[in-house]
């Protein structure tokens, strides 16, 4: 029998997406790159991080590296949260900031990257880390870009990451089918949300967060030949869809708003994909063509609501080792109760 063919889409959300980071390790550790045919992994922001550093740890892994494939995940996030007592008071600090900006009650000035540049140069000096006050250098202590590029095959799973274009208004995704596209600007393009990171310039053009645009990119992996396209899509989902209650102060009302940005896109996306579904359960095709185009099916793999409800807009920028941890565990035990239930309905 063939392989399930599977493609795991990241949504973003900062440091929440640690908890994408807690499900593949566990899926990566039960095995399912040998079970199932990997035939995409895809992401935008964190998502696109956590997407990235699992392609490169199973490349390793495939060249004959001992190193679990999630390793290179897991140390980034943990490299990414605070750990010397320098970082634990900047974390606690800018935390502090961001939860009394967020309240309403007192009145700041909005965050603005090129604004507050110099402020974290002058501050780099009081580091034991460098990389702790720069993310590019995070990025390649954990990824060899140069190496990630020699790494790509023909079977090689497809990485997609989102970005969007803000002279153009374009929706941006790089492929790593495209020779070059996978790099470290790309990266920082998708991560780049624009109340902390200034635009990331790539040859003419300027890119930010895509959360903006495809949160994740679904639809392109469908644009694929008919041996390597998915036939389940697993979706790490980071944003809520439904709340319990109007939200009505500050913080309630930005979290939401973010949340809802955050969905929108994916969602339409995968609507898109339920459509063609139905089109072909009906016949809507044309018999030559039946053979060629199949049903997806898009599966959810979502975050405990108790830890959901309890996280807001700015634990997203927090990096807060505790949080970190929470959330990668809780991302296993999400994937241990997903596993179970695909074993259930085998």
């Amino acid at each position: 029998m063939p392989k399930t063919k599977i493609a795991i889409a990241c949504q973003g959300g900062g440091s929440h997406t640690a908890f994408t980071a807690g499900v593949l390790e566990h899926l990566l550790a039960e095995g399912i790159q040998e079970r199932y045919d990997l035939v995409g992994l895809t992401g935008t922001s964190g998502g696109a991080i956590c997407a990235t550093a699992v392609w490169y740890g199973l490349a390793k892994a495939a060249q004959g590296s001992a190193d679990p494939p999630a390793k290179v995940l897991i140390d980034f996030w943990r490299a990414n949260a605070a750990q010397a007592p320098e970082e634990k008071v900047f974390a606690a600090v800018t935390g502090m900031l961001l939860r009394v900006a967020e309240s309403g009650k007192v009145p700041m000035l909005p965050p603005n990257p090129y604004r507050d540049e110099q402020a974290l140069e002058a501050m780099k000096p009081f580091f034991t880390r460098s990389e702790f006050l720069d993310f590019r250098e995070l990025l390649e202590h954990h990824i060899d870009f140069a190496e990630l590029q020699s790494l790509i095959r023909d079977n090689s799973p497809r990485l997609l990451l989102g970005a969007v274009n803000i002279l153009t208004g374009q929706f941006k995704t790089f492929d790593s089918r495209v020779s070059g596209d996978i790099c470290v600007e790309a990266l920082l393009a998708s991560a780049a949300v624009p109340t902390v990171f200034k635009a990331v310039a790539i040859g003419e053009d300027l890119y930010w967060d895509g959360l903006f645009s495809q949160n994740p990119p679904v639809a392109q992996l469908l644009s694929t030949d008919a041996d390597r396209r998915p036939d389940e899509i697993w979706v790490i989902l980071i944003n809520p869809v439904a709340m319990d209650a109007e939200p009505t102060t500050t913080a309630e009302i930005t979290d939401r708003r973010n949340a809802l940005a955050g969905n929108i896109s994916l969602y339409q996306e995968i609507s898109f994909i339920n459509v063609v579904n139905r089109w072909i359960e009906q016949g809507y095709f044309r018999p030559e063509k039946v053979g060629t185009i199949k049903p997806i099916k898009v599966r959810i793999i979502k975050m405990n609501k108790s830890l959901s409800d309890s996280l807001t807009y700015s634990t997203k920028l927090s990096r807060d080792a505790d949080l970190m941890e929470k959330l990668l565990q809780d991302g296993r035990n999400q994937a241990v109760e997903f596993l179970h239930e695909l074993r259930e309905v085998a």
